[in-house]
């Protein structure tokens, strides 16, 4: 979420520049595109609802950054460049933390999102909702 709210911060235009100058089709909808994905798809997996299908353009956007920002800096997403008086400078990231992202949303798809989130809790009432139906069909039946 937080990414979206940096590009929402510094102007949709801003990101649509960026994404026009390395060569993104229609930049200005894929800029919106890419911050509402990251703020409602971030929302999402924060709160547990939906997660498998957020996850497919989360996880497009991520590809997409790591082929045409990250990659050519390499794996490593810390950079150290120098230690001034002013502190550490750092160069840019490499897509070490665009695979971390890529990897908690599997491990979520395919683990689950837990017994507390939104998905968890509409799997419990479906669940429950089916063996009510079927203890009362059960009970319909007249025994043979």
């Amino acid at each position: 979420m937080e990414h979206g709210f940096a590009k929402l911060a510094r102007g949709p235009d801003a990101f649509a520049t960026i994404l026009h100058g390395i060569g993104v089709p229609a930049p200005h909808l894929m800029a919106w595109s890419t911050i509402l994905i990251e703020l409602l798809g971030g929302l999402a997996v924060l709160l547990g609802a939906f997660v498998a299908l957020v996850s497919i353009p989360m996880a497009a956007v991520l590809l997409v950054a790591v082929f045409t920002v990250h990659l050519p800096y390499g794996f490593s997403s810390i950079k150290l460049l120098a230690v001034t008086a002013a502190g550490a400078q750092f160069g840019p990231p490499g897509y070490e933390t665009d695979l971390l992202y890529l990897a908690c949303l599997a491990t979520l798809v395919i683990g689950g999102s837990g017994p507390l989130a939104i998905d968890g809790l509409i799997g419990k009432q479906t669940t429950t909702a089916s063996s009510s139906r079927r203890s009362v069909l059960s009970k319909e039946r007249p025994a043979r």
